[in-house]
């Protein structure tokens, strides 16, 4: 399995490739008995926490999250101290241990949906202050932010769509919802990786300025050939993303490591929050 950030040799290789919300189904419709996560951490313990009885491997253990080290679970326990009673909605780019002391999760494909699921008129986001900006935005709820950002989204700026803009004035603009929201206000669209890919197939527009990590270009560009795609800041890349390779992903087969493993405690109370984001969409 494969993030749609990681590089194309990877995708290529891949039998599945998607974004978070599809990595985590596919993680539970699975029935292999061996999962290879190309991605980052946090990913292969969504996989761990829904699929327990599998072995997980992750080619590169230190494939982390900048975002995801941006809250911890006891941060987290205090703020819920501090707002009582008000629930916790997750971002699926975070630990098991944050997921664990949240009521439900979401993805950027989904974030929306299940904050309007909730009951409650405020809701404590966490931890990516410019995802919960966004959902902010397209409802009438109160969001408690959490200051977490991804610093590749929060790299792309006003400016550089822009420049796009002047640069193809015929072309249409989508970023990702982790972009800064005065970014996103500029966009013809704000999907999720893979509503970006439905975007460029479905869309007539034969140029497209997109606002996200670089890995995405390469499925977008095998998926709707027709279409020229431009990234609005060709710089920005998740190092974090490319340290996947094919070298460690044979090693990794061949040795059967390195697994990740949630502890049993942590894992059942993150699954209920998981499990509920599942039945939402």
């Amino acid at each position: 399995m494969a993030h749609n950030y990681q590089p194309g040799e990877i995708q290529d290789v891949a039998d599945f490739v998607g974004d978070s919300l599809e990595l985590s189904q596919q993680a539970a419709l699975s029935q292999s008995d061996v999962i290879l996560f190309c991605g980052v951490h946090f990913m292969a313990e969504t996989a761990n926490i829904l699929s327990p009885q599998k072995t997980i491997l992750l080619p590169e253990p230190n494939a982390g999250c900048p975002m995801a080290d941006m809250v911890t679970a006891e941060d987290l326990r205090s703020k819920k101290q501090a707002l009582q009673g008000i629930p916790v909605v997750c971002y699926v780019n975070s630990s098991a241990a944050v997921k664990a002391e949240s009521d439900i999760c979401c993805t950027s494909a989904n974030a929306v949906k299940v904050v309007q699921s909730l009951p409650q008129q405020e809701i404590l986001f966490v931890p990516d202050q410019y995802l919960g900006q966004w959902v902010a935005s397209q409802i009438g709820k109160k969001l408690h932010l959490w200051p977490g950002f991804c610093p590749v989204h929060a790299g792309i700026l006003t400016q550089h769509i822009l420049e796009m803009k002047r640069d193809y004035p015929q072309a249409k603009v989508i970023t990702h919802p982790e972009c800064r929201l005065e970014v996103s206000q500029l966009a013809d669209a704000v999907p999720s990786t893979s509503g970006m890919l439905r975007y460029a197939k479905q869309t007539d527009t034969k140029q497209i300025i997109v606002g996200t990590e670089s890995g995405i270009i390469h499925r977008l560009q095998k998926e709707a050939p027709d279409k020229e795609f431009i990234p609005i800041k060709p710089q920005a890349r998740c190092p974090d993303m490319k340290v996947t390779t094919l070298d460690k992903i044979l090693r990794c087969l061949e040795d059967m490591q390195p697994q990740v493993i949630v502890p049993e405690d942590i894992r059942v109370r993150a699954y209920a929050a998981v499990e509920r984001m599942l039945q939402v969409v």
